[in-house]
């Protein structure tokens, strides 16, 4: 599969994702958190589902364009792995993350800390969205939708 091809799918199911998810997301209470702003493609959909709900997004450097960027008070800039630990216990409804980078070596040390992150983060019955696979005791992994490839992308909710 062209890198094309692959991007297209993984983007595709994040949105399939996130479009089911929500309904159930309105249903809960606390924050959406969004692990990865980079250029706010997703930020801008999560606005989209969630008009009403604080969106909090987490980047290493501002690279987002300009309509799709959080309010200076909706945006923590940092290393995620550092920033958002001030955030576990924050109760959030819902919490994407899509910060692979396909090199397995990079991606095995983000995966030694965002688990923890993704579950300490959620309210319990919250759900997380990742891009990544999030083994975690407090984590039980949903079904995907069958427009989704299993491997592609993941979904969990908090026990």
């Amino acid at each position: 599969m062209s890198r094309l091809d692959s991007f297209i799918r993984r983007l595709s199911a994040q949105r399939d994702i996130l479009n089911i998810v929500a309904e159930e997301v309105k249903t809960l209470d606390g924050p959406v958190l969004e692990l990865g702003l980079g250029n706010g493609r997703t930020f801008d959909h999560l606005r989209e589902l969630f008009p009403d709900r604080r969106i909090i997004a987490f980047d290493r450097a501002v690279n987002a364009y300009g309509p799709s960027m959080p309010s200076a008070d909706n945006l923590v800039l940092g290393e995620i792995m550092d920033t958002a630990r001030a955030f576990v216990g924050a109760n959030a409804s819902l919490a994407h993350a899509d910060i692979g980078t396909g090199y397995e070596d990079k991606d095995a040390i983000t995966l030694s800390w965002l688990p923890g992150i993704m579950a300490g983060v959620l309210a319990s019955g919250g759900l997380a969205v990742s891009g990544l696979p999030l083994h975690h005791p407090d984590l039980k992994m949903l079904p995907l939708p069958s427009t989704v490839k299993e491997g592609r992308y993941f979904i969990y909710r908090r026990r």
